[in-house]
């Protein structure tokens, strides 16, 4: 069962999140609490986008971390955006690859770039926040 936090932020900014165990089978959790923020936001236009955006962060996670737990953040920033945030305990920022045709990995970083308005990736105290955000155009 999935238990969703809604959370307040300082400036009123509404938000979703959710801990999760730190492996790959965890983005379908992530997935369904990007669906269902997008959609009570009325932004249900980014749910696609979104999703593919939380799979490859949490999969990043799971693969180059040794985090127990992540942390699944969806905020709404600003009327017409929303932010996505997945939270570990490692201090390694991640480091966008240029993959060969034939590789099999490291393809993830570069499809957050090309679907996000802007992505990044923000040390703290106890690990780090890797974020993309997504611009809904409608709502502008």
């Amino acid at each position: 069962m999935m238990t969703v936090h809604t959370i307040a932020r300082p400036r009123g900014n509404p938000g979703y999140s959710e801990t999760l165990p730190c492996t790959a089978e965890s983005a379908e959790a992530a997935r369904r609490l990007v669906r269902a923020a997008v959609c009570a936001w009325g932004m249900a236009v980014l749910a696609d986008d979104g999703a593919l955006v939380v799979t490859e962060l949490v999969a990043n996670a799971s693969q180059h971390t040794t985090s127990r737990l992540i942390r699944v953040t969806v905020t709404r920033p600003a009327r017409d955006a929303v932010r996505i945030d997945v939270v570990d305990r490692s201090r390694t920022l991640p480091q966008p690859r240029d993959p060969r045709a034939d590789d099999e990995r490291g393809r993830g970083l570069a499809l957050v770039l090309n679907l996000t308005e802007r992505w990044g990736a923000d040390r703290l105290a106890f690990g780090k926040t890797v974020w993309g955000e997504l611009v809904c155009e409608a709502a502008r």
